[in-house]
């Protein structure tokens, strides 16, 4: 199983406050039904503890240690916005959601940090037209 795809990635995102990505981006891994929604509770959680902001337009919103029981199973979900997110100070234009059962999710986080650790990589992220693009871009274009 891929735990990024198509499917859980949105060039488009609607929310324009650090909260509001966090709460889109859980809701895309819910609705692909990798985690309960107490997952996202604790997504919140992780944030108000330490921020996931990364660096090069990322923040990579993930849950707490303690709601390892609430991932179903591993996906990442990413989310592009139009206009960057102010994230604690920090201009994001990413949000990778992360949940992690086992290791199977180690080797995406691998490619998205090789990736995003440089920033001509990243302008070709904000210049993709379609999902396909984005993980074709990673590295992760598995078709």
């Amino acid at each position: 199983m891929n735990v990024l795809t198509a499917d859980t990635i949105r060039l488009h995102g609607a929310a324009t406050t650090r909260e509001e990505a966090i709460a889109e981006v859980g809701a895309l891994l819910v609705s692909t039904g990798a985690v309960t929604t107490e997952y996202v509770s604790a997504m919140f959680a992780r944030e108000s503890s330490v921020s996931t902001y990364m660096g090069n337009l990322l923040a990579i919103p993930h849950g707490t240690n303690e709601s390892k029981e609430d991932v179903i199973h591993s996906a990442i979900a990413l989310v592009r916005y139009d206009a960057p997110l102010d994230w604690g100070g920090n201009p994001v234009r990413f949000v990778i959601g992360i949940a992690g059962k086992g290791d199977s999710h180690l080797e995406v986080l691998g490619a998205i940090a090789t990736v995003f650790s440089d920033m001509t990589a990243v302008s070709e992220l904000l210049e993709a037209t379609s999902a396909a693009n984005i993980l074709s871009r990673l590295g992760l274009d598995f078709s």
